[in-house]
C-alpha cells in the first residue's frame, strides 16, 4: 500500500528463524560477564542498563577492572581467574541463569574459567561480544589470549563482533564494504558453527544494516538483513556491549534471533538518537538506554528533541511489524509459493485502498501548514492514483478478481477517512505514516534480502521484489516521519496521545490487510 511507487502492490517478506527450545521468561535473568567501565558507558554498567531496558533482571560477573571514560583507557587490571570463576558459582549454585551474555575477557586464563563455567551450566542462551578493541582504538584483550576467544567461540549461540574484531577473529584485513563484511560473517558462522550477526556500523555512508549469518541451517536463508540508517552521533561509547546485552535479554523473551534484533535495532538507533540528553564526558559519550523511561514526577510524554516523537512512534510499530514478517501470505511470496489467487486479492483490495488513501493525502495537504507540506501530500496523492493506474490495473486487466471491498480495506479505509475529519493535521499525518513507514522498512529488507538470494530470476514475483531498491520512496518516507515528527513536537499532551492512537490502530490495520487473503479470498 506504498503511496508513491510501483512497491504498493507487495509487501515484504523475510526469512524466519528457527525457534529456540529455551523456556522463554517475561522478565528473563541475565548474566553478563564483562570487564568494568567506571564512567558508565560500556562493559557491565551498559550491560546492565540495557538488560533492564529490555525487560531483563541482570546480573554480572566482572572479568576485569578498568581506568577509563569517554576519552580513552587508561589502565587495565585482571583479577585472577579463580575469583572469577567463583562470581561465577556464586550466580549459578543460587539463581537459574536464562541467558548470559559475554564481552571482555582481558586474558587466557578468565576465558578458560568462562569455558569451564559454560560447560558446566550450559545456559539457555549465549551471546558473545568479542570484545578486543575499544571505541577509542584501545586494545582490551592481550594478544596472546586470541586463539583462547576463538576457541570459545563454538559454545556461543550469537557472536555480535564489530568489524575490526570480525577481522581479527580470521586473521583478515577489515572488510571495506558491505558485500566483504557479510563474506566475512558466513566464513566466521561455518568456521564456528554458530550464528554471527554481522554489524554495519564501521562502514561509511548514510546506511546502517546488520545481518544474521549462519551457513548450517539454523536459519532459513544464510544470511536475514535488517537495513537500518546511520545515526549521526559520536556518542556511541559502548555500543556494542548495549546490543549484545540487549540481544541476549530479548533472545530470553522471544525465542527467535530474528525477532529479537528486528526489536532490538530500533531500541539502539533511539538510544544513540537521544544520546545527546545526557551530556556525559567530552568524548565519544555513552548511548541513553532509558530514553522511553519517564522519571518519577515527571510529565509521561515523548521526548521534545528533535526524532524523539518519532522514535516513539517506530516503537509502537515495532510489534505489528515483527508480525507482518511471519505471515504466511509474506513467507510465501518470498519462496515463490504464493497462489495467484491470494496476491490477486490482496492487488485488487490494494488498489481500492489507493484510491481512498489518495483522498486522504489529498486532505492532508489542504490541512498543512507549510507550501513544501502542501505540495509533498498533493504529490503522494497523485503517485497513488499514477501506481493504481499503471500496475494495479495493468496486473488485474488480465485475471479474475473479486471486485467487492473487504472487510479490511473497508475498516482501514474508514479510518483514515475519520482520521481526516478531525480537522487535526497532526492526527492525520500519523494515521497516514505506517503506510510509508512500514513500506519503507519491510521494502528495504525485501530488497536486501532479494540480493542476498542472488535476485532468482525464476521467481514469479520477482518485478515487485525489484520494485523495492525505489530510493524516491525511502526519500519520501524520510519527509513523512519527519512531518510527522515535527508536528508531534509540536502538538500538546492530549493531541499526541491523539496522533499515537491513530498511528497504532493503523499499523495493526496494515498488518491485518496483508494477512486478509488467507482469511477472504
Amino acid at each position: 500500500m506504498s503511496p508513491l511507487t510501483s512497491a504498493s502492490v507487495l509487501p515484504t517478506v523475510l526469512s524466519t528463524t528457527v525457534l529456540s527450545t529455551t523456556v522463554l521468561r517475561s522478565i528473563p535473568r541475565v548474566l553478563t560477564i564483562a570487564g568494568s567501565d567506571p564512567s558508565g558507558g560500556a562493559g557491565i554498567q551498559a550491560d546492565l542498563k540495557s538488560i533492564a531496558a529490555n525487560g531483563g533482571y541482570g546480573m554480572a560477573a566482572i572479568t576485569a577492572l578498568t581506568a577509563q571514560n569517554t576519552q580513552g583507557v587508561r589502565a587495565v587490571h585482571v583479577p585472577p581467574a579463580e575469583f572469577l570463576t567463583q562470581q561465577l558459582n556464586a550466580i549459578s549454585d543460587d539463581i537459574t541463569v536464562d541467558a548470559v551474555k559475554i564481552g571482555m575477557l582481558g586474558d587466557a586464563l578468565a576465558i578458560e574459567a568462562v569455558r569451564s563455567w559454560l560447560e558446566k551450566v550450559r545456559p539457555g542462551v549465549v551471546v558473545l561480544d568479542p570484545v578486543m578493541v575499544a571505541t577509542s582504538g584501545d586494545r582490551l584483550l592481550q594478544e596472546s589470549a586470541e586463539e583462547s576467544l576463538r576457541a570459545l567461540l563454538p559454545l556461543a549461540d550469537l557472536i555480535t563482533p564489530n568489524l575490526v574484531e570480525l577481522a581479527m577473529l580470521l586473521g583478515e584485513s577489515q572488510a571495506g564494504s558491505w558485500p566483504e563484511a557479510l563474506e566475512q560473517g558466513k566464513r566466521l558462522a561455518a568456521d564456528t558453527g554458530t550464528t554471527v550477526l554481522v554489524k554495519g556500523g564501521h562502514l561509511d555512508g548514510g546506511d546502517c544494516p546488520d545481518a544474521l549469518v549462519n551457513t548450517g541451517g539454523l536459519l532459513q536463508h544464510d544470511v536475514v538483513v535488517v537495513p537500518g540508517e546511520r545515526v549521526p552521533t559520536r556518542n556511541s561509547h559502548g555500543t556494542g556491549c548495549s546490543l549484545s546485552s540487549a540481544m541476549a535479554t530479548v533472545q530470553a523473551r522471544v525465542g527467535d534471533w530474528e525477532t529479537s534484533l528486528r526489536l532490538v535495532k530500533p531500541w539502539l538507533q533511539a538510544a544513540l538518537r537521544t544520546s545527546g540528553q545526557l551530556d556525559v564526558g567530552s568524548g565519544n559519550g555513552p548511548i541513553h538506554h532509558f530514553h522511553t523511561e519517564t522519571r518519577p514526577g515527571a510529565a509521561a510524554q515523548p521526548s521534545l528533541d528533535k526524532g524523539g516523537f518519532a522514535a516513539m512512534l517506530r516503537a509502537e510499530a515495532a510489534a505489528d511489524l515483527n508480525a507482518i514478517y511471519r505471515l504466511e501470505f509474506i513467507r510465501q511470496l518470498a519462496d515463490g509459493t504464493l497462489s495467484e489467487k491470494h496476491f490477486g486479492y490482496y492487488l485488487g483490495q490494494d488498489a481500492m485502498y489507493l484510491d481512498g488513501y489518495s483522498r486522504v493525502l489529498a486532505r492532508a495537504s489542504a490541512l498543512a501548514p507549510t507550501e513544501a507540506e502542501q505540495l509533498f501530500w498533493a504529490r503522494s496523492a497523485q503517485n497513488c492514483l499514477e501506481v493504481e493506474s499503471e500496475l494495479h490495473r495493468n496486473w488485474l486487466s488480465t485475471r479474475t478478481v473479486t471486485s467487492a471491498q473487504g472487510p479490511v480495506t473497508k475498516s482501514y479505509v474508514d479510518h483514515l477517512l475519520e482520521a481526516s475529519s478531525v480537522g487535526s493535521y497532526g492526527v492525520l499525518v500519523a494515521a497516514v505514516l505506517p503506510c510509508f513507514w512500514l513500506y519503507a522498512e519491510v521494502g528495504e529488507t525485501l530488497h536486501a534480502e532479494f540480493l542476498a538470494a542472488g535476485a532468482p530470476a525464476g521467481h514469479p514475483y520477482a518485478q515487485w521484489l525489484r520494485t523495492y531498491a525505489d530510493e524516491d520512496f525511502a526519500a519520501a518516507t524520510r519527509n513523512a516521519i519527519d512531518i510527522a515528527d515535527a508536528a508531534g513536537r509540536a502538538a500538546s499532551d492530549g493531541d499526541r496521545e491523539a496522533m499515537t492512537a491513530a498511528f497504532r490502530q493503523s499499523c495493526r490495520f496494515e498488518l491485518e490487510f496483508f494477512d486478509a487473503p488467507r482469511h477472504h479470498a
